[in-house]
């Protein structure tokens, strides 16, 4: 599978990579038993980054338990920011906590539950700007590379946030939502972020795949993209699912300046589906401003990044 320098990083990161807020928030108690088969054939198979966040119910503990005897072969991300936790995936987000003290408590509860001594990388988790703005969140996180925690710094978020981590010179990373269903981002913040060497990680970068519903999901968490692809119906989105999910995924990684994009499963296998779909390669410049055209033309201007 193909490898990108992550931005100024020293990662080599591989171009799939796996999100972890389903395995904690969606999974069943039987479905958790097979948390360690999924995520250790993902490895055997290439996969090389794992990321998380405090909030995602159990998945810390879960990814923890399941691979920390392969740390070596592993780029851990996981997020703060939201100390409180969650039910569900269907909730919104947590209480906030952006408070030095509650930062650096909550990276080493992560460190605890992942059972690692550093993380690769930590991020803020959806900060606004005006706390961004006052630069205490940032230099926080700097300490906790100080102390070891950590190796580097990113922020998770869209939007004017998105637009100001990748501009402000105090990250080295920069995750935000680019999809066939959000591409609001990629003359914007994305492009600033390339622009500034950051390392771009893609969320959401299949769109949920809200596609595959014919009436409203049963998640909130679908709703948005759900709506948008029922307007856009890509051509793209007739040819069966299999088909669909590998040029939405291809689309995604072809943007310039995206390194890697992390897509969560709960099913076996998945992860390895998914990279072999990837073998053809990038799209070609036609088939990409195809997407791309095709956005700019039904694509409503009250679409922004979805957070």
């Amino acid at each position: 599978m193909e490898q990108r320098k992550l931005g100024k990083t020293d990662m080599q990161v591989n171009v799939l990579g796996y999100g972890g807020a389903e395995i904690g928030l969606e999974a069943t108690a039987e479905s958790n038993e097979n948390v360690s088969t999924l995520l250790n054939s993902s490895i055997d198979e290439g996969l090389n980054v794992i990321d998380t966040a405090e909030c995602y119910g159990n998945s810390e503990e879960l990814i923890g338990k399941a691979v920390s005897h392969r740390r070596k072969e592993l780029y851990l991300f996981s997020k703060c920011g939201h100390p409180l936790g969650r039910q569900s995936s269907s909730e919104g987000m947590p209480e906030e906590d952006w408070r030095p003290k509650s930062l650096l408590e909550s990276i080493q509860r992560s460190l605890i539950r992942l059972k690692t001594d550093y993380l690769d990388l930590v991020q803020l988790h959806s900060c606004k700007n005006e706390i961004l703005l006052q630069g205490e969140v940032i230099e926080t996180l700097q300490r906790a590379v100080d102390r070891g925690y950590t190796r580097y710094i990113g922020y998770s978020g869209d939007n004017q946030e998105a637009i100001f981590a990748a501009t402000c010179g105090g990250f080295d990373c920069l995750q935000t939502s680019i999809s066939i269903a959000d591409q609001s981002g990629i003359d914007t913040a994305l492009s600033l972020a390339k622009e500034n060497n950051l390392g771009v990680i893609a969320k959401r970068p299949i769109a949920n795949v809200a596609w595959r519903f014919s009436t409203l999901p049963p998640l909130e968490y679908h709703h948005t993209y759900w709506r948008r692809l029922k307007i856009l119906k890509y051509p793209f989105m007739k040819k069966g699912l299999k088909h669909s999910v590998k040029t939405a995924l291809r689309f995604t990684l072809s943007v310039p300046g995206v390194h890697t994009a992390i897509v969560g499963t709960l099913t076996n296998g998945r992860w390895r589906e998914n990279s072999d779909s990837l073998q053809d390669g990038l799209m070609s410049e036609e088939e990409f401003n195809l997407i791309r055209n095709h956005w700019e033309e039904f694509s409503e201007p009250t679409w922004v990044g979805l957070t």
